[in-house]
């Protein structure tokens, strides 16, 4: 027990002091590059002009670099390497037992998050270079969709024919077999919480919410005796902590795309390889009402003749419309994500 509580801990800590190193010469060339967004929001979801929402962001005047998530992911990445090299080198050694790389627990969740990352740093690159499919720039919503979609059918391919799984866990009831229907299963999931991941809209938000969720399924899979999937969703909140060293305000850089896209295509793969994705609505319920709110806008104004339900979605922007300060927004985010997500947890343990 105390060797797998190091195997935690340890390399988590090491991606939070990879994630600070590593920021100074990121944000360097990102400045240096001008990396960021060149105009502000012009169009809404649903059509329309975006007054709102173009005040609030203001992105010509902020000169904020995207990109930010790539300390996270790239923190995680260097984590894993570092450990895992270290076991090889020194097999008789102590940190032949720190490396949580493990074909059956690990790889697969690393994989989504390195390959959402890149592919959601194409998108960012794209938007500051104002050269994309769309108008603002950058990859289009359909060609984005497409690669989570993509992502989402390999890893539900993999979870069923590879590891044997289609089952998930429904708590106070047991398994449930879903037989091939756990693939369907799998990618919707993924694309719902792939989109909540607009939730990056406020200095400091996506970080603390992220690490919150990430924390829960980390406790989660510790609890079910799967230490290495525990220390990579650990070593996950360890490199979202040194994101949000430098996210929290003023905001040295944002998440963006190839954040958004790392963290929540991994936290799908997390969620059912512990069989927890029952509850992942609760432990992540911010990203769902995130999301719901942009959805019932949008919905809203074309079936209710341009009627809005809210100032702007989504909804963290809706308060900051109401006239709440962002810290104000984002320290109750932060302390609702730490309440669903111990919520959740509970519910995953007892049930």
């Amino acid at each position: 027990m105390p060797i797998d509580v190091v195997k935690i801990l340890l390399p988590t800590a090491a991606s939070f002091v990879i994630g600070i190193l590593a920021t100074p010469i990121l944000t360097g060339f990102l400045y240096r590059h001008k990396m960021w967004k060149k105009t502000s929001v012009k169009t809404a979801l649903g059509g329309g002009e975006a007054t709102i929402s173009s005040k609030l962001h203001n992105d010509e005047e902020r000169k904020t670099p995207r990109m930010g998530g790539v300390v996270v992911w790239g923190s995680v990445l260097s984590t894993t390497i570092l450990f895992f090299a270290l076991s090889a080198l020194f097999p008789e050694s102590a940190f032949a037992k720190l490396s949580f790389l493990s074909r059956e627990r690990t790889w697969l969740p690393l994989f989504a998050l390195v390959a959402g990352g890149l592919f959601g740093l194409i998108d960012d690159y794209l938007v500051c270079r104002e050269a994309g499919t769309y108008a603002g720039g950058g990859l289009s919503l359909r060609v984005r969709l497409a690669f989570v979609f993509s992502l989402a059918a390999a890893g539900a391919w993999w979870f069923y024919t590879k590891l044997g799984m289609d089952s998930i866990h429904v708590p106070f009831v047991g398994d449930a077999n879903l037989g091939f229907w756990f693939i369907p299963l799998f990618i919707i999931f993924m694309i719902g919480i792939y989109s909540g991941g607009i939730i990056d809209g406020i200095d400091g938000l996506s970080g603390g919410v992220f690490a919150s969720i990430f924390s829960a399924y980390a406790v989660i899979a510790f609890a079910q005796g799967q230490v290495d999937l525990a220390a990579f969703s650990s070593v996950v909140v360890g490199g979202l902590l040194a994101f949000l060293w430098f996210n929290i305000p003023p905001a040295r850089f944002f998440n963006s795309e190839t954040g958004t896209m790392a963290l929540t295509t991994s936290l799908t793969v997390v969620a059912f390889l512990t069989k927890a994705v029952v509850v992942l609505p609760v432990i992540a319920f911010l990203l769902i009402a995130t999301s719901a709110s942009s959805v019932i806008q949008i919905a809203s104004k074309r079936f209710r003749h341009g009627k809005k339900v809210f100032l702007v979605a989504p909804l963290h922007n809706h308060f900051q419309a109401l006239g709440w300060p962002s810290y104000k927004v984002v320290m109750r985010y932060w302390v609702l994500s730490v309440v669903f997500a111990i919520m959740g947890t509970i519910i995953a343990l007892i049930g």
